[in-house]
């Protein structure tokens, strides 16, 4: 399906998509400045399942606070795509970052762990990222029933695995970040990898994931297609008919789950496009950014608290 025609909030949103991703302003720039982003570990005294104390054992959050002056109280959580094996953390990260910062919202970048790490180690880093965004809320300036999740690729996985598979937390864990949910309030999937079976599958994300030979019952367990529940979180998909990396068909499988379960959905597949524009700058996919913020708009993800 094509994109529809944007509507003067949509150009109003894109213009200021077209603005976060400007270089920073010079020392001369009389421009007040950003506030400058600060990195977290997500379990200060050492993740579970670790392998070691290297950057690539920690994982961590990297917040962008969005600008007091268009601050509406929503956080995203950011899972930059790369396979399972690294992360685009420009393009899919901070880049995604400063948009939502431009339309008033709170970006959380998630640096995950990835191969050698299996699964549920990259799924963990993504809950504990939710509670942790949540548990921090009064700080932060967010509301904690409106933290979404976004991914590109295999971050796109990782973010509908999260949108699938979640729990309300432990109200007597002696930590508190694990009394907080990790039920996202919505999700964003750009060309996600969604199932990891058959033709349309994405082989490197699945063996980076869960090792080459998994056993099938696993393998099945995480096409996430198959994982739509009516408690899975409204959801935003965009995609590409020329992805021939990831095939546009891992979206349509996961909106069809969820118009099945009735849960609602929007998804934009756009003509032309290789796989991993990010926001798409100098492309037709460079309008997605101003009608997921509509999308959000019209489902009060954005109003000010």
């Amino acid at each position: 399906m094509t994109p529809p025609r944007c509507t003067a909030l949509g150009l109003a949103v894109l213009a200021a998509v077209l603005l976060a991703t400007q270089p920073p302003a010079s020392a001369g720039d009389k421009k007040q400045p950003a506030v400058q982003p600060k990195t977290y570990e997500l379990w200060p005294n050492g993740a579970p399942l670790t392998k070691g104390k290297g950057a690539a054992d920690v994982p961590t959050v990297t917040v962008y606070p969005a600008p007091a002056e268009k601050a509406t109280g929503a956080a995203v959580v950011i899972c930059p795509g790369g396979g399972y094996g690294g992360l685009a953390m420009s393009h899919e990260g901070h880049d995604i970052a400063r948009w939502l910062n431009s339309i008033g919202v709170t970006g959380v970048i998630l640096k995950y762990r990835l191969s050698p790490y299996r699964h549920p180690v990259p799924l963990l880093d993504a809950q504990r990222a939710l509670r942790f965004t949540r548990v921090h809320a009064t700080e932060w300036g967010i509301d904690p029933k409106r933290v979404g999740i976004m991914g590109f690729s295999a971050g796109g996985h990782l973010a509908s695995t999260a949108g699938t598979q979640f729990d309300s937390g432990k109200a007597d864990a002696e930590d508190p970040v694990d009394r907080q949910s990790c039920r996202p309030d919505f999700l964003i999937l750009g060309y996600p990898v969604i199932t990891l079976k058959g033709r349309y599958a994405h082989g490197g994300s699945r063996d980076n994931l869960l090792g080459k030979g998994a056993d099938d019952k696993l393998v099945e367990s995480l096409c996430n297609e198959k994982r739509v529940t009516l408690q899975t979180p409204p959801t935003f998909l965009v995609h590409t008919t020329e992805d021939t990396a990831v095939p546009p068909e891992n979206s349509v499988f996961f909106y069809e789950a969820l118009r099945k379960a009735k849960v609602p959905a929007e998804m934009h597949i756009y003509e032309k496009g290789r796989h991993g524009l990010g926001l798409g700058k100098g492309t037709a996919f460079a309008t997605w950014p101003a009608l997921c913020a509509a999308w959000l708009e019209g489902r009060g993800a954005l109003k000010k608290q």
